[in-house]
């Protein structure tokens, strides 16, 4: 079986287990897999009792694996890119993901399973990088639009870290295990704040105030917006919280 779309097949049983059982833990109504690969957290789930699950898996030969190997009743495989997959098409009752993400495209998944109405906990493995950058906190070197995004719609946690050797081929990275629970999203228009956090973040080495003046934001609107929230005009993007950013947004 040749190695497609650059996957990096989990092997170690124990990050198996605990990824799946960190799943079961905060399982939700549905549980849908995303990319399973040769099926070793999917084989996982249906020994622990889980059936009738959603996985999505976009290369072909891995499909047909997983349809050789995998009990008939223990999961619907849908052949796609999940993220040309219409989550509309799933129940709609709270959902669980579960996934050893794709790197290249790990950000785009995480942030299209945020958006999803239905979301309630996820379990995802990513790079380490990427990893920290979805725990950092305003100030941290890491800190930045995805975590905010993130943080903004979840609350994740470090499930574990994980080394080279639990892959079959090795990525050239470490990485790490984290667990999404659903939180209230605030009432924001979230292109527009989307738009702020983008533009601020275009030009980290400014001030907050000129990487929006930048980015086409009425200089004085920025400058009482900034007062209002007490910030100083110095202020640069990345010491702003993710609640700082939303008021920001209403405010301009």
């Amino acid at each position: 079986m040749r190695q497609k779309y650059g996957q990096h097949f989990l092997t170690d049983a124990n990050i198996i287990v605990q990824i799946v059982d960190a799943a079961l833990l905060l399982r939700a109504a549905n549980v849908v897999e995303i990319g399973p690969g040769k099926g070793a957290l999917t084989a996982e789930l249906i020994s622990h009792g889980v059936t009738n699950f959603t996985a999505v898996e976009v290369d072909p030969e891995m499909v047909s694996f997983l349809q050789a190997h995998l009990p008939a009743a223990g999961v619907q495989i849908i052949a796609q890119n999940f993220l040309e997959f219409d989550l509309n098409l799933l129940p709609t009752v709270p959902t669980t993901f579960i996934s050893n993400l794709p790197y290249l495209y790990a950000a785009e998944i995480l942030d299209k399973v945020l958006a999803w109405p239905h979301f309630e906990t996820a379990v995802f493995m990513f790079q380490k990088e990427h990893a920290q950058k979805i725990r950092a906190q305003a100030g941290d070197g890491f800190y930045g639009p995805l975590s905010i995004f993130s943080q903004l719609r979840a609350r994740a946690s470090l499930i574990c870290k994980v080394g080279r050797g639990c892959f079959t081929p090795p990525p050239q990275v470490e990485s790490a295990v984290l667990a999404f629970e659903k939180i209230t999203p605030p009432n924001v228009p979230w292109e527009k704040l989307r738009r702020v956090v983008t533009s601020a973040f275009l030009h980290r080495r400014k001030t907050l105030l000129n990487a929006l003046v930048l980015a086409g934001y009425d200089k004085d609107k920025i400058s009482a917006a900034l007062e209002k929230l007490f910030l100083p005009l110095t202020v640069r993007p990345e010491q702003i919280s993710p609640d700082g950013y939303v008021q920001l947004t209403l405010l301009l």
